[in-house]
């Protein structure tokens, strides 16, 4: 087959603003490279502040007639967008791979996740309401407009290259913003041939720009700072999310922030066993567990802890690791040198602990980026692994023998994104659900993310929801008009 940076011209890989593909005001360019390999594969442009500014004069130029553009059109648009990368998925996801690591079939699920929001707020775009009704006292009207809160930045991360950018773009678009986008420097190129795509799709000029670099704090700061900026879209760590939030506050902007998780995943005694580590395969290792929402921490209650850690183990050890475009690979390279450190010293810190490695552990020789899976067990109350997020193929496991117990525990974390329950009693689940701090939960099932559901989290875990129609409200100001009527 091909290789996958054909689908992405040079002229391509540069800045995306207005109507344009250009070279940063610099002429700088900075590398990509395959995790799995630690080789080049491309250089793409390294934007400075005169690029992000640039970036925003377009939105900002582009604002009044998208907003103007009818609701329909806006729909045809994105509609056109889902059937574009419906049939380009293989080429897609492909390049996912290269850039980021994972297996080929996790990248085929991720594009066929992130063009589902483009369909879904298709749908919305051409339901946004607004009320007319008479005041309590009768003696005036009440009108309610929705409106576009105007152009958006967008800082996206590296762990789903497509599907965080589709996540904002979409209902973004179909509420009539016009909006720039930051990618991660790891991964520049999946968003990069989005936009490509956006733009043989017919979204005109000025609407997605997107500036890839690595200063994002340099330029990031200085859209968020200009007044122009209406509304502030983040994904990543809590940390970042901190800094960002601060900066937002200046300006009074706007703010959807999907911050750091630290998912629990509960088996209890009841569970259908087979369901649940069926749920926990794929609450640890859906995108090599680089994910907010993979499961971090595993509680299985006293009864079937022996039983449910032997198969679970059995089944992590039985995963392959290689390059994710090889055929057979269930497990792709980690993002980055840094990722697979971090890792490691979370390993060892459990096992000077006293956690015992069942599975995996240690780090394989040769090139790349590469984590086996791994299960711990016996791990202590004060392992760093229990606070931190993992962001790996790394799965603790807890015994427990209370629902108190396992639910002081699970909520014992700044973070609250993601949780998830194993149980066939339905008055067990409903009350784990009641007092879990958690802005989503899965109950018997290990996969919980959908773009007709609302995602985002509690504490700081962020603000705000993407997905569903909350999705779109994030997008949308509205204006009240009192009409007077004697």
């Amino acid at each position: 087959m091909s290789d996958p940076m054909d689908v992405l011209a040079p002229e391509h890989r540069r800045l995306r603003i207005g109507d344009a593909w250009r070279d940063a005001a610099g002429a700088a360019t900075f590398a990509v490279e395959d995790p799995a390999t630690g080789r080049t594969i491309a250089e793409v442009a390294d934007a400075d502040v005169v690029d992000g500014l640039a970036a925003l004069d377009a939105a900002s130029q582009a604002m009044a007639e998208w907003a103007a553009t009818p609701p329909r059109k806006r729909s045809e648009l994105l509609t056109a967008t889902y059937r574009a990368l419906t049939e380009r998925a293989e080429e897609v996801a492909r390049l996912i791979t290269l850039e980021m690591g994972k297996p080929l079939a996790e990248a085929r699920g991720e594009v066929a996740y992130g063009a589902e929001f483009f369909r879904w707020f298709a749908e919305e775009a051409v339901r946004v309401e607004g009320r007319y009704n008479t005041a309590p006292n009768g003696g005036y009207r009440i009108l309610t407009v929705p409106r576009p809160v105007g152009p958006c930045v967008f800082v996206t991360p590296w762990n789903f290259p497509l599907a965080m950018g589709a996540r904002k773009l979409a209902p973004a678009l179909a509420a009539g913003c016009t909006t720039i986008t930051k990618p991660a420097a790891q991964t520049p190129l999946t968003m990069l041939f989005l936009a490509r795509i956006m733009e043989e799709a017919g979204v005109p000029p000025g609407v997605v720009n997107v500036v890839t670099t690595t200063r994002a704090g340099e330029v990031v700061s200085a859209l968020l700072a200009d007044r122009r900026t209406r509304k502030l879209s983040f994904t990543g760590s809590t940390e970042v999310g901190r800094v960002l939030l601060r900066q937002a506050a200046d300006n009074v902007l706007r703010t959807s922030m999907e911050l750091g998780g630290n998912a629990a995943l509960i088996v209890c005694a009841d569970a259908d066993l087979d369901v649940a580590l069926d749920g926990a395969m794929v609450a640890k290792m859906r995108n090599l567990g680089e994910s907010c929402i993979a499961a971090n921490r595993i509680y299985v209650e006293e009864p079937v802890r022996e039983e449910f850690t032997a198969r679970f183990a059995k089944r992590m050890a039985a995963l392959s690791v290689g390059h994710g475009l090889d055929d057979g690979v269930d497990v792709g390279a980690l993002i980055d040198e840094a990722a697979v450190t971090k890792i490691d010293e979370l390993v060892a810190d459990a096992v000077d602990r006293g956690a015992r490695v069942l599975v995996g552990g240690e780090r394989p020789d040769g090139p790349g980026h590469f984590y086996p899976p791994t299960v711990l067990v016996d791990v202590p109350d004060d392992a760093r692994m229990l606070k931190a997020e993992i962001f790996g193929p790394v799965a603790p496991i807890i015994s427990f023998t209370s629902d108190d117990e396992v639910i002081a525990k699970a909520n014992d974390s700044e973070h609250g994104l993601a949780g998830y329950v194993f149980t066939r009693d339905l008055q067990r689940a409903l009350r784990f659900a009641e007092r879990l701090e958690t802005g989503m939960l899965g109950v018997n099932r290990g996969l919980i993310s959908d773009p007709s559901a609302p995602f985002g989290g509690v504490k700081q875990s962020g603000i705000g929801k993407e997905g569903s129609h909350e999705g779109i409200l994030e997008y949308l100001d509205v204006t009240y008009a009192a009409i007077d009527l004697p």
